[in-house]
C-alpha cells in the first residue's frame, strides 16, 4: 500500500470514528420538549427515524408542516433542567448563586442573559419518544 492508500485509510478512519461520536441518541427529554414550531432542521426529506437518530438528532413524525428530524435541546447536568427557555418558571432572584439555587433544589444556569437562571425543574415522566 501506498502513502496515498495510507493515508485515505486514516482518513475513513477518523471520519467513521467522528461519526460514532456524534452518533448517540439524545435523550428523551431533549427532544419531547421542543415545541414543534421552534424545531430546526436535522434531516433530509424522506429521513427514516433511525437515520435521524443515528445523526444525533430527533425525529417525530406526529405534527405536518414542521421538520420530523430536528436538532434537540442542549444537554443540561440534570434531565428535570431540560427545557425550552420560554418554559423555565422562576425559582431564585436576581443574583442567585447557583449554591443557593441548588439550595431550593432548583436547576441554575447562566448561559442566556435576561431569562431567569434559577429555575423549578420539570418532572422527567413527561419525556418520551
Amino acid at each position: 500500500m501506498g502513502p496515498r492508500g495510507f493515508g485515505f485509510l486514516v482518513a475513513l478512519l477518523v471520519l467513521g470514528l467522528c461519526a460514532l461520536a456524534v452518533s448517540e441518541k439524545p435523550s428523551p427529554c431533549r427532544c419531547s420538549r421542543t415545541s414543534p414550531e421552534k424545531r430546526k432542521n436535522c434531516g433530509f426529506p424522506g429521513i427514516t427515524s433511525n437515520q435521524c437518530f443515528d445523526s444525533g438528532c430527533c425525529f417525530n413524525s406526529s405534527v405536518r408542516g414542521v421538520p420530523w428530524c430536528f436538532n434537540p435541546l442542549p444537554v443540561q447536568d440534570v434531565e428535570q433542567c431540560v427545557m425550552e427557555v420560554e418554559a423555565r418558571k422562576n425559582c431564585g432572584y436576581p443574583g442567585i448563586s447557583p449554591e443557593e439555587c441548588a439550595s431550593r433544589n432548583c436547576c441554575f444556569s447562566d448561559t442566556i442573559p435576561q431569562v431567569p437562571w434559577c429555575f423549578f425543574p420539570l418532572s422527567v415522566q413527561d419525556c418520551h419518544y
